[in-house]
């Protein structure tokens, strides 16, 4: 049988995403991002397990993520919620904006939470 994922193992699969949308667009410019097709289909499938596991944090665990609410759980899974859902009107201007703009907070503020 398998091990029921906690709250600890979905906070490093929320890493795991960030770290791989930036290997993904380390090395291009917005206008490089919105030429690739290849480049934005890894960035909104890694947008959309960000999306699903904090989803999962609030479902499995609602009192760690209400004891972390500075994390934006709810934004991050509407988030999903818009690419998986709205997958033939996605905004790839506002997706570039995301990398730039809340990733790397994001990042800091899951890697300095405690489980």
């Amino acid at each position: 049988m398998k091990k029921a994922l906690r709250a600890p193992d979905y906070l490093g699969h929320i890493l795991a995403a960030i770290e791989r949308i930036e290997r993904h667009t380390a090395d291009i410019d917005e206008l490089g991002f919105l030429n690739s097709e290849l480049i934005q289909d890894a960035v909104i499938r890694n947008i959309e397990i960000i999306g699903e596991a904090a989803n999962n944090i609030q479902r499995v665990d609602p009192s760690f993520a209400a004891a972390n609410e500075e994390i934006p759980w709810q934004v991050m899974y509407a988030m999903r919620n818009r690419l998986s859902h709205g997958y033939d009107k996605v905004d790839f201007e506002m997706v570039w904006q995301t990398i730039c703009n809340d990733l790397p907070d994001l990042y800091k503020l899951v890697k300095n939470v405690k489980p």
